[in-house]
Parts: C-alpha cells; structure tokens; sequence
C-alpha cells in the first residue's frame, strides 16, 4: 500500500464510515399495516409500532443501518422475542429459543410511524418463508439498530454493488447519494424477472447495472458474476470513489482482494460486508471475511 493511501487511512474511521452509537437499544412489537411485491421475489411490507413516531434512529446516508427481526416458530405460533437487560437478553424458557434475522432498514416515517423492510421471498427459510404469507396484523419482534453507520458525503462516486440481499442498501444509496455526485449501482439477480425500478435523487448521475447470475460468463479474472461487473466499473485514482459491496460472504471475498490489493484502493474507501453465508444461520456481518486485506 502506498503512502498516500496510508494517510488516507488515517483521515477516515473504520471503512471511512462514520458510526454513531444509539443510547438504548430501541425494542418494538411490529405490526404489519401494508405488504406489496415489487418482483415476483421481492416484497415491501410496511410496519407500524407504538413508539415509531419519535424512538426510532433513522439517519440519512446510512444505507446499510440494520435491525433484528424476531419470527413466530412456523409450527407453535409462539414469538420468542427477548427483553434486554443489563446481563444479556432474557427470554421466558416457554416462549423457546428465539428467530431472528438482520435486515436492512429500507424507509422510516416519522409523521406516519412506519418502518419499512424489503424482503426475498421464498419456500425455505423462516424470514422468507414468513414474508411470503404476511397479511396485515400480523406480529414479529424488532430490536435496535445499534448504531448509525453513516457514509462519508465528499467522495463525486459512489459504487454500490452486491445480490439480492443487498438490494434495500443500494437503493438507499441511489436515493440518498450527495447531489452532484455519480453512483455506478452493479445488483446481481438470477435473471430479468428480479429486476425493479430503482428511483434516483434528483442531482445524481445514476449508472445502474443488473447482473444476471443465471448464464452470466464469469470473464476478465472474476470468480463470480458479480466480481466480473464489478472489474468492468472504471475506479480510477484521479477520481476517488467509495466503495460498498454487500452479499453472500465467501463470493466477496475475492472481490475485497482486487478491490484493496489489485487496484490498491485504501481500506477507509471499501467497505465490503458479508450479509449472509451459505450454510450458516446468522452470520455475524459485523466480522472480518476470510482475507487479511
């Protein structure tokens, strides 16, 4: 690594994000008032809560900020959704061991107290499986974010990449970008039918790229389709661009390498988070993937 990039290093926090703590980690009983698909295998579902209107930790231009959703066991009903005390959390042993899955926060309005979360549908899996079937009235568990992780304002580009399970953050990125600056949006799917409108703040040069996973050629020294797309984006040194890439955490991997090895780009300008993992349940994204990079 360079000089130059070693003293970039140390003008910015962690990845060049800025985190700001929340004082109480903000516990709510979500009811469903609103569900719509936006594809076939993506669905908006809106939430309302007694304490939505002022208790909620929404920043701008923080597009990856998360919350733990608690799901019903698919066959007692029953929601083990736990009480956090000063020991850690606490949970009736009759409720059972507790369901939970980190999400994205997609939208909040404060006026209306609504929160709203995107979801992957599909057969398997509890999350998915219970988006699928969510009618108004229905009930899961919500704890925090913990924080804001709020990206950095002054970069003229921005490249938002990742899967499916990325999709909320890019488009918050894509809506919340600085004025006058350029977002190159890269989204890997498995073909046409997951792609959906993505709006743009007025004042930002969108440059937005479906992947289709699904007979995509993986060329030019990528592992996968989405690092393919991604090396076809010009990162130019006269230009400086931030970089987030979120997805399945093995297929990233490479990706990190190139973006921080090949091309030399300095940590505090990626930030690559692994979302999920095959086969593990809960992957703690907030862990380094597997590179020293």
């Amino acid at each position: 690594m360079s000089k130059a990039a070693d003293a970039e290093d140390a003008e910015r926090d962690l990845w060049g994000t800025r985190i700001e703590r929340v004082p109480t980690l903000g516990r709510r009983l979500l009811r469903v008032v609103g569900a719509r698909h936006l594809a076939p295998r993506y669905r908006r579902i809106t939430f309302r809560a007694e304490d939505l209107h002022d208790g909620f930790p929404f920043r701008a231009f923080a597009p990856s900020d998360h919350v733990k959703l608690f799901f019903p066991d698919p066959l007692s009903g029953r929601l083990a959704f736990p009480v956090v005390t000063d020991h850690g959390w606490h949970v009736p042993p009759e409720l059972g061991t507790p369901i939970f899955r980190d999400y994205t926060v997609r939208g909040y309005e404060r006026e209306a107290g609504e929160l709203t979360i995107d979801f992957v549908v599909h057969p398997h899996g509890i999350a998915g499986s219970w988006a699928a079937r969510a009618r108004p009235g229905d009930e899961i568990g919500q704890l925090g974010p913990r924080g804001n992780i709020l990206f950095p304002t002054d970069y003229p580009h921005y490249l938002a990449a990742g899967d499916e399970t990325a999709l909320p953050a890019i488009m918050r990125v894509l809506e919340e970008a600085p004025i006058g600056s350029r977002v190159t949006a890269v989204v890997e799917v498995d073909g046409a039918a997951d792609e959906q409108p993505l709006d743009v703040r007025d004042g930002v040069d969108a440059d937005i790229r479906w992947v289709h996973r699904i007979g995509a050629r993986v060329v030019g020294g990528g592992c996968s389709p989405l690092e393919t797309a991604i090396r076809s984006v010009p990162l130019p040194g006269s230009e400086p661009a931030f970089v987030f890439v979120a997805g399945e955490a093995t297929a990233l991997t490479p990706i990190r390498r190139y973006l921080r090895r090949e091309l030399g780009l300095a940590k505090v300008r990626v930030d690559v988070d692994g979302y999920w993992k095959q086969g593990v349940t809960n992957l703690d994204h907030h862990a380094e993937l597997d590179d020293d990079s």
